[in-house]
């Protein structure tokens, strides 16, 4: 069955060498996960300004009339090709950037790879800030994509690297943490600026700061232990696990990342093709599934259309702006709990729970939606009954946010072995953002004609991912990196593929 609280002890990488956490280690931590600003900005940013009516009088005035019609369908409102492909041509981008991202990580290192992700991504919010036509604004958000791409391969794979083991699962969930700041402060920023003529340019504009923010950032940490001593930066290697581990005896931490580095370049095949050997089918198999699980909770796509949705079923244009920010500080504090939780309770206690929890709320919402917009979607919903959506909507936001959110980064990035991880990290993200794409690209549409029934579809995955943890994750909380393997090897069902594999 699967093994849950697992005690092992190694040494390595992120074995049982530097325990502790020290102030060098935290800073790190945090100023790389600032990483997730951006992406989360984003998000948040999307969604806020389609439901601008100077936006949608540039460049999307279809929707404006539709939604002037005398008799409108709640669902299909906001039923345009043209503005999906606006909030997902980001992501088809970030898909191909994370694929060359595991390369450029592997050659240049994590730090490098983050920093050419905030540039990337600033170019994007310059070129959106001063969009004159629909090309524009597509052209900008394919920067965007690759901005995202290659921050969201490097930084979960940094942290990982970082942070002691003990307390890895914490440090890690600062990337989705500060992701979620990113939706807030866009959320907040498009509330502010919604009555402004131009104010959607600045809230597509204003994404240069944390494009800014997060490359400096970057800018002021070194890279990390395992990418120097893999690149050959013995020296710089020893002097940052002495900076994060807060000790100058770090030679045995040392001596195991050469030893470590040296196995992984003594195997001569492709990483993108011993990945997918028999021995690494179950990293393999949770990095794709985990991250497609992810965006079939639905939860990327409500966020990006929070405001869309919420004045389809009753908020004014103000109101819906309000409510989006309500829900993104409802998913902010949840990513705290998970800080504080998924260390001591493990990683899977927090997707059984928060599975549940969001598969009681979609099919809550799929009933009130039925009974309050009807079948054809034509009813008027009364405003008690919108703020009930509201509060399901935040319930199912906090349950995602303390487990789906950030262990979607987390597991993948901690699984894999040295010569593999920024290969399996890559294939992960991938999965992320193709599954984001189709499903942003489809949302709308799916809404229009499933009505309230879209509901169902996500409780029905939603079910299975929770099944699908419950039986095939095995726990991975205070496992060194370099003993990643123990898991898989005492698990009921994944043992057959590693039992006998050298790791």
């Amino acid at each position: 069955m699967p093994i849950g609280g697992l005690a092992v002890t190694g040494n390595g990488a992120g074995g049982d060498f530097g325990g502790r956490i020290t102030t060098a280690v935290a800073i790190t931590c945090i100023v790389a996960a600032s990483g997730g600003l951006i992406f989360g900005y984003d998000i948040g940013i999307s969604g806020g300004v389609t439901t601008m009516v100077p936006f949608l009088q540039k460049f999307f005035p279809s929707i404006l009339r539709k939604a002037a019609s005398t008799k409108t369908n709640v669902y299909c409102v906001y039923d345009s090709q043209v503005l999906t492909a606006f909030t997902s041509s980001l992501y088809i981008a970030g898909l191909a950037a994370t694929l060359a991202a595991s390369r450029i990580t592997a050659i240049f290192g994590r730090k490098f790879t983050m920093v050419l992700g905030g540039c990337t991504f600033l170019v994007g919010a310059a070129v959106n800030g001063g969009a004159q036509n629909i090309a524009m604004l597509i052209l900008g958000r394919i920067f965007l994509g690759f901005g995202v791409g290659f921050t969201n391969q490097a930084t979960p794979v940094y942290l990982a690297e970082v942070a002691p083991p003990k307390w890895r699962g914490s440090f890690n969930t600062g990337f989705q943490f500060f992701l979620g700041i990113g939706v807030v402060s866009a959320n907040c920023i498009n509330y502010g600026t919604a009555k402004i003529k131009f104010g959607w340019r600045l809230s597509l504009g204003l994404a240069i700061v944390p494009a800014v923010i997060m490359t400096l950032g970057a800018l002021m940490i070194t890279d990390s232990p395992s990418s120097l001593v893999d690149r050959g930066k013995l020296d710089q290697a020893r002097k940052a696990l002495i900076k994060v581990r807060g000790d100058s005896n770090v030679e045995a931490e040392l001596a195991e990342l050469i030893k470590a580095s040296e196995a992984a370049k003594a195997v001569v095949e492709e990483p993108l093709v011993i990945i997918f050997e028999r021995r690494y089918r179950p990293h393999l198999v949770m990095a794709i599934l985990i991250s497609f699980f992810q965006q079939v909770t639905g939860i990327n796509v409500i966020a990006f259309y929070a405001p869309v949705l919420f004045q389809s079923v009753g908020f004014g244009s103000d109101s819906a702006l309000l409510s989006a920010i309500i829900l993104g500080l409802v998913n902010l504090g949840s990513i705290l709990v998970s800080t504080f939780a998924v260390d001591r309770f493990g990683r899977r206690f927090l997707f059984l729970e928060g599975g549940i929890q969001m598969f009681v709320c979609q099919i809550a919402l799929a009933i009130l939606l039925g009974v309050t917009a009807g079948v054809t979607g034509e009813k008027h919903i009364t405003k008690p009954d919108a703020v009930l959506v509201l509060v399901l909507m935040c319930l199912y936001a906090a349950g995602f946010g303390w487990s789906w959110g950030p262990l979607t980064w987390l597991v993948p990035s901690e699984i894999f072995p040295l010569q593999i991880r920024t290969t399996g990290m890559s294939i992960s993200v991938a999965v992320n953002f193709g599954s984001t794409f189709v499903l942003s690209q489809t949302f709308l549409t799916m809404l229009c004609h499933f009505k309230y029934g879209l509901f169902l579809f996500y409780a029905g995955w939603i079910a299975i991912m929770t099944i699908f943890i419950a039986l095939f994750l095995p726990e991975t909380k205070g496992i060194p990196l370099d003993s990643m393997d123990v898991v898989w090897k005492q698990h009921w069902y994944w043992h057959r593929f590693v039992k006998e594999e050298p790791y």
